[in-house]
């Protein structure tokens, strides 16, 4: 991509200009990038975003220098929501968490389209002048799937979210028409064809008529190929992966991912309470609650910005573990922190059915359908299904232990 970048040096003409890709301030733009996304997924989003802003300083023509910019932007809202994690789009529908665009910073939503609009932009220029360069190509499918991701995230646009998912989808495939190598753009046309294979059956025949492939094993296979891809979209295909490996209950290679970006990204917390998340729902409550410790402790000694609501998450899920162990006082103590918030809907929902177990098993009927009735009503209100049908279960038939 970097021909693109020197056209104001040199004739287009590619070998020449991969050559000039090589000068030491190519290196340089190559480190803040890097950088930038190291920052990123280590949850420093303003000091990434100062990072890729040198990037742009150094190489304006460049569509990754915006993209890089877009990107920490677009983690940031998501982290100052809540919407990073994966019981987030595990919680009441794979779609992922309601959204209010009302709710989007105008300055930061017009700072995201200002840069994202710049790289595409750019992408297609590089695109018209040289129509089959892989690079360029991919570029422009990255930006656009990061605008789909947007939309659909932040702005809650769906239909304009699927025209820019197509777009994106077809500029990858066209990377690997052109060099099948590329590993790095099967992560979004894997991610894309894995959402279409567990779609209701009249919504996977409309997506493939619009120009969507299903198939769930090829889609993780390419999701993985692209994990293991170095690169600067490797994070993203990981966590990505992680998701999609919790979806499918392949708990083991899901922890495995996780401790990967645990060194790879020693300052991001988040990954800790990832991985208690994955014990849990692999029915580990022993080694979740292990993971849990050290999580408090890096939790504690962090004295940036917390995600909404994660404070009351820690708590669920340690409270939740707790209990599963019989370690009730607790449990009980972490529970009812989690259930009194701020925090996403859910978790309090949550917290409150957990309370209501151990209501039961104190013998305290009357609290714990009071539990049950309120933790019904929350999970209701959160469309976490599962949640709500244990809650009426137990409200009938109390609760004995595991």
């Amino acid at each position: 991509m970097r021909s693109h970048n020197l056209k104001t040096q040199c004739v287009f003409v590619s070998v020449l200009c991969f050559t000039l890709a090589n000068s030491s301030s190519a290196s340089e733009w190559d480190q803040l990038i890097l950088n930038g996304y190291q920052q990123a997924y280590n949850l420093d989003h303003n000091v990434a975003i100062t990072t890729f802003e040198r990037a742009v300083k150094l190489e304006p023509n460049n569509p990754a220098s915006y993209r890089g910019i877009a990107s920490a932007l677009w983690l940031r809202l998501l982290f100052s929501r809540g919407n990073v994690l994966v019981d987030n789009y595990l919680i009441g529908s794979f779609k992922g968490p309601e959204v209010n665009p009302k709710d989007v910073p105008k300055d930061i939503d017009l700072r995201f389209q200002e840069y994202i609009n710049r790289a595409i932009e750019l992408a297609e220029t590089a695109l018209t002048e040289a129509p089959d360069d892989p690079d360029a190509h991919y570029e422009l499918g990255m930006s656009v799937g990061l605008l789909a991701s947007y939309r659909a995230s932040i702005r809650g646009e769906s239909l304009r979210a699927v025209l820019a998912a197509k777009r994106a989808y077809n500029s990858h495939r066209r990377v690997l028409e052109l060099d099948p190598s590329r590993d790095d753009a099967k992560f979004l046309v894997g991610v894309y064809r894995y959402i279409v294979s567990v779609m209701p059956r009249v919504f996977r025949l409309i997506a493939r008529l619009v120009g969507f492939d299903g198939g769930k094993n090829e889609a993780m296979a390419m999701v993985t190929a692209a994990a293991s891809h170095p690169g600067n979209s490797q994070a993203e295909a990981q966590f990505a992966l992680v998701l999609l490996l919790n979806r499918e209950r392949e708990y083991a290679q899901a922890r495995k991912i996780l401790k990967l970006l645990m060194k790879d990204y020693p300052k991001n917390r988040l990954v800790w309470l990832e991985l208690a998340s994955t014990w849990l729902r692999d029915n580990r409550p022993a080694m979740a609650e292990l993971t849990l410790t050290h999580g408090f402790r890096r939790l504690q000694g962090d004295d940036r910005v917390r995600m909404f609501g994660e404070g009351p998450l820690w708590h669920l899920k340690r409270g939740t573990a707790r209990a599963s162990l019989g370690l009730y006082a607790g449990a009980q103590n972490d529970l009812m922190r989690a259930a009194k918030g701020p925090g996403a809907v859910w978790v309090s929902g949550r917290a409150h059915l957990e309370l209501g177990k151990i209501a039961d098993l104190a013998g305290d009927r009357t609290l714990a359908r009071s539990y049950y009735s309120r933790g019904r009503n929350l999970c209701d209100d959160a469309n976490d299904r599962r949640c709500k049908r244990e809650s009426n279960r137990l409200r009938n038939t109390p609760f004995r232990g595991q």
